[in-house]
C-alpha cells in the first residue's frame, strides 16, 4: 500500500513529501522538513534545533561536497 501525502495548502497543485537528515552524531532525522513537490510553490517546514521554520529557501544538495566521517 502506498503512502499518501497531504495536498500543498499553499498551492493546492503539489503534494507535501517528507524529507529526513542526519544528526550531528550521525544519526538520522526522520521528517526533518516537509517540502512542497510543486517547484513554482516552494513552500516548506524544516525542523532546526526544536524550532518550526517555514518558506526558507530550498537548495539543490546534490551540489553539495559530502563530508566524510
Amino acid at each position: 500500500m502506498a503512502e499518501q501525502f497531504p495536498t500543498c495548502k499553499k498551492c493546492n497543485e503539489g503534494v507535501l513529501v517528507p524529507l529526513s537528515d542526519f544528526g550531528g552524531q550521525g544519526a538520522p532525522i526522520h521528517y526533518k522538513a516537509w517540502v512542497c513537490t510543486y517547484e513554482e510553490c516552494g513552500f516548506n517546514l524544516k525542523i532546526r534545533n526544536g524550532e518550526i521554520n517555514s518558506n526558507e529557501p530550498v537548495s539543490d544538495g546534490s551540489q553539495r561536497e559530502r563530508r566524510d566521517r
